[in-house]
């Protein structure tokens, strides 16, 4: 069952939840490099959990990691490490965490290099979801195959975020997905 059709059959308030996040940003572009890493700190941090905890800690995640701003996570001292990992608002994940600013650090080489990170983004696309996997663990932290893919087909770089028949699917055709360009 997909994720389109799977969300009336919820219960409150999972459905409203996940029908937010399905109709108002699962599968759209993000153009916006901090919003972008948010999206991957978030598919990150949903390694082993459901995506319905993720969601409902979505604001603390926004508080704890400064907005999702890159500059400021790449800076991050050993005091915010461990106020990251104290902060019961997230997941409390050592290697989650280190990778959220060892990723942050790595984005901020790949802004100096290609001038953003939707710019390195845009130069490897199109690329298959195992070409895109291994250019990922060359450059990130903790980002196996489940992660990219999620991570992917959530900002249009990869296809299967919507049934051919939902009505989003319609909406996000619109913003033209980057796995329709090129």
């Amino acid at each position: 069952m997909s994720y389109c059709s799977y969300i009336p059959t919820m219960a409150e308030p999972s459905r409203s939840l996940h029908q937010n996040y399905h109709d108002n940003h699962y599968g759209f572009p993000i153009h916006d490099d901090n919003e972008l890493f948010g999206r991957l700190i978030l598919e990150i941090n949903q390694a082993g959990l459901s995506w319905e905890t993720i969601l409902k800690k979505e604001h603390s995640f926004r508080a704890a990691y400064d907005n999702f701003d890159i500059q400021k996570i790449a800076a991050y001292t050993e005091t915010d490490r461990e106020r990251l990992l104290n902060d019961a608002g997230i997941i409390r994940n050592r290697l989650k965490v280190n990778a959220a600013i060892e990723n942050a650090k790595a984005i901020v080489q790949l802004q100096k290099e290609y001038g953003s990170f939707e710019a390195w983004l845009e130069k490897h696309h199109p690329k298959t979801k195992e070409e895109w996997v291994k250019l990922f663990k060359k450059t990130f932290k903790f980002t196996g195959g489940e992660i990219v893919g999620e991570f992917l087909m959530s900002i249009g770089y990869l296809p299967g975020a919507h049934d051919d028949s939902c009505p989003v699917y319609q909406e996000i055709l619109k913003t033209k997905p980057m796995w329709l360009v090129k």
